[in-house]
């Protein structure tokens, strides 16, 4: 084959390929749309999905081990929590008043998005009178700081007004923890 001839050849495929992406590219327009496709399809056509045995949550977190552990009077003591591998407890103190401490978070952290510490109170047989918790919330009033927190976040949980009498002890656990 002559090279005269290779090169018609070779152009000539070149534009029948041309023609063929053209005519794909063009004719490939998005069709009009239905009459009526503007509107927005009833509630109803909605998917909807279950999941059998699956239990809605209601109310705040809680943790097991507050009904369960018995600290002494005088003592403040730290219960079970699912974040307990990437948390760390530090300066836990108890005054009658108040259950006090920080939460220093071990794992790679940018920002501490969300955290609670749930305090328990106990009377002088270790019996759990009820409990209050600490919230922090990136961003909101007095938790303005981003990053991960050297020193950790302290925390105060006052004792509940009407259980201040009797709390002798506490026992503390985070059930909460969200961060990047």
């Amino acid at each position: 084959m002559s090279r005269k001839l290779w090169i018609l050849l070779m152009a000539a495929l070149a534009a029948a390929s041309l023609a063929v992406f053209a005519s794909a590219v063009l004719g490939a327009r998005a069709p009009a749309p239905a009459p009526g496709a503007d509107r927005v399809p009833q509630a109803s056509a909605a998917a909807k999905t279950s999941f059998p045995g699956l239990v809605s949550a209601e109310g705040e977190p809680d943790l097991a081990g507050l009904r369960t552990t018995r600290p002494a009077p005088g003592q403040i003591l730290r219960v079970q929590g699912p974040f307990d591998d990437r948390i760390v407890f530090e300066g836990l103190a108890f005054d009658g008043q108040a259950a006090t401490g920080a939460v220093r978070v071990t794992s790679d952290v940018s920002d501490l998005l969300e955290l609670q510490v749930l305090a328990g109170f106990y009377d002088d047989r270790g019996n759990l009178l009820g409990s209050a918790r600490f919230v922090h919330h990136l961003g909101s009033d007095g938790h303005g700081h981003s990053g991960p927190s050297e020193e950790g976040e302290e925390f105060s949980i006052p004792v509940p007004a009407g259980l201040a009498p009797h709390a002798v002890s506490a026992a503390v656990g985070v059930p909460v923890l969200v961060n990047e």
